[in-house]
């Protein structure tokens, strides 16, 4: 091909995106919002702040032990859920997992007095006796990603004998020392937490969003660039708005859980050192002894790996297994590289030892 043949086509090229960039963008400001978690479920327990699912079965056999995700609490579990074709719970599903998740819902003023206790020793037990009667099975398996791994971390070091079988912890942070500019920027010094929940009740969610954002500031103009870039490529804006939605509908906290996160686990550490309380019981994570898998991301921001690695050389597990992966902190979750880099081993963890 002559340059000139080239340099034809490529303006041709160049022309025709600019024609459906400007077409396609009338579309996407009259669209409404991506429609997201679209598997079926049902909602078997609902209290306050607190949702448990249940998914219907894709399979006529499925594993002996039932699965319950168990999301973190400033986001909504949707994205194990994302999209058709692109859903880890849809794949969780064909593979014969009997899926149920743990979801959360804006908190009301009413629920400001929550605390951690409340979500390790009130919520988690209340869904995995839900997951018990419902499916019959008397053993729970557990995914918890990012603060929901350390949720069910918790619980399962103050609860050893059980019915937690196997564990699978997604970027959970444990040496929250580590947490790089999350921990900078909560440093006691510079944060009146006390007047800061006092005044509110509840963290809003505003708060909590613009926390993640400041960790990489240019990263909302620069998909905002890429969108435009892509706007004729209908794949990419799906995928786009998909994970917009997600990240504008960041949660609230309640005001106490919130105090109990940054001073117990973020400045004082005590998860990390075995320190922690709960309703008078130690969470010791080497009171943790069931199989366990800690799977993290090499470019995670918001759970760096430093902060990450330590956990399985505080277990008390003899059966545990390290992954550790390329991707980010959502990218490790849902997308393309999640389906072929992380769902396949995870599945294949758990399915050898669910029935």
């Amino acid at each position: 091909m002559s340059d000139q043949t080239q340099l034809t086509s490529q303006m041709r090229d160049m022309v025709d995106k600019t024609i459906q960039r400007s077409i396609k963008g009338i579309d996407y400001v009259r669209s409404g919002s991506a429609a997201v978690g679209l598997t079926p479920k049902d909602v078997i327990l609902e209290q306050g702040t607190m949702r448990l699912y249940h998914y219907e079965p894709m399979v006529e056999e499925v594993y002996r032990i039932p699965l319950l995700i168990v999301m973190a609490t400033t986001n909504k579990g949707y994205l194990f859920d994302i999209l058709p074709g692109q859903s880890m719970v849809e794949y969780l599903l064909k593979e014969g997992f009997d899926v149920f998740m743990l979801d959360w819902a804006p908190p009301v003023m009413q629920e400001r007095g929550l605390g951690l206790e409340d979500y390790t020793q009130g919520f988690l037990p209340m869904c995995i006796e839900a997951v018990q009667e419902t499916s019959g099975e008397a053993d729970v398996n557990i995914i918890g990603y990012c603060q929901g791994g350390v949720l069910s971390l918790i619980y399962a070091s103050t609860h050893p004998a059980g019915p937690l079988k196997n564990l699978v912890c997604l970027t959970t942070p444990i040496d929250m020392h580590q947490m790089g500019l999350f921990r900078l920027w909560s440093n006691e010094e510079y944060m009146d937490l006390d007047n800061m929940v006092d005044t509110l009740g509840i963290i809003p969610a505003e708060f909590i969003s613009n926390s993640f954002e400041m960790l990489r500031p240019a990263q909302r103009s620069a998909g905002q660039m890429r969108l435009w870039d892509q706007l004729w490529n209908d794949d990419f804006v799906t995928n786009y708005r998909a994970f917009q939605r997600w990240g504008d509908e960041t949660l609230p906290l309640p005001g106490e859980y919130h105090r109990d996160c940054t001073r117990e686990l973020m400045w004082e550490n005590k998860f990390f050192k075995g320190e922690l309380k709960q309703r008078g019981n130690v969470a010791n994570l080497k009171n943790v002894t069931i199989p366990l898998m800690a799977v993290m991301a090499e470019h995670d921001h918001i759970a760096p790996y430093e902060a990450t690695k330590p956990l399985l050389d505080l277990v008390g597990s003899e059966d545990r297994q390290e992954l550790v992966l390329k991707g980010g902190h959502v990218s490790l979750i849902a997308g393309p590289n999640a389906m072929r880099r992380m769902w396949p081993p995870v599945n294949a963890w758990l399915a050898e030892r669910s029935v």
